[in-house]
């Protein structure tokens, strides 16, 4: 049987915003399986943000069943939420989420420190991630002396500091221009192949959801066929 790195059955959202119920998922299922690099399109207000954020444990579903890497997280705490994102979960964010006082080695290494790495095991591996996206000779330089494309490769090597199970990238290409963007893709892509890692993108760009493997559209809380 196939170990599924992501596996939601049935997923449910429901916010209540006011006096009213807004239904953002309508049961909603999804598999991803390891080393899959997958799309999730659709317009504003079509629920795929809603289920970008239960798949990457920053939500929980109303209601439905929510497995990441096989374990069941969908009735976890806040705690044991945040416990299991920082260890299975990697997320590259259109807006970079940079410190911007701190060099790009310090941003890379900043969650092994959540995950509590002693120090010069985290340089080596935070060497190693900014390596990995071809940043080696910009390990000393802070956000505002990268370009918009070197900011997005430190935020990948960020991402993939403590091996995650998956790596969730929100619009990664979205504040960069095209050369900078398919530069982006080509490195997940890289890092998928060599290794393995799973690449979850949500997006509204066809032209980014065309070097997917697989396109998952969500219309109005559903599953589009």
């Amino acid at each position: 049987m196939t170990k599924w790195v992501v596996d939601a059955r049935e997923i449910k959202k429901v916010y209540q915003m006011g006096e009213v119920q807004v239904h953002a998922l309508r049961g909603v299922s999804v598999k991803i399986a390891p080393g899959e690099v997958v799309s999730i399109m659709g317009p504003s207000g079509s629920g795929k943000s809603t289920l970008m954020n239960i798949i990457g444990c920053l939500d929980r579903p109303t209601s439905g069943e929510y497995s990441l890497n096989g374990e069941n997280v969908a009735h976890l705490t806040d705690d044991q939420l945040a416990e299991i994102r920082n260890r299975g979960v990697g997320f590259v964010f259109q807006s970079f989420n940079l410190l911007p006082r701190s060099t790009a080695l310090a941003n890379v290494e900043l969650p092994m420190r959540y995950a509590e790495l002693n120090g010069r095991n985290r340089k080596q591996v935070a060497l190693e991630a900014l390596e990995a996206v071809g940043l080696e000779d910009r390990v000393h330089h802070r956000p505002n002396e990268l370009s918009g494309g070197q900011m997005q490769r430190v935020a990948i090597a960020r991402a993939l500091v403590n091996n995650p199970a998956i790596i969730l990238a929100d619009e990664p290409t979205g504040n960069l221009d095209t050369q900078s963007g398919d530069e982006i893709m080509a490195v997940l892509k890289k890092l998928n192949e060599e290794r393995g890692t799973t690449l979850i993108i949500v997006t509204h760009d066809p032209e980014i959801a065309a070097l997917t493997n697989r396109v998952i559209s969500i219309l109005d809380g559903r599953i589009a066929e």
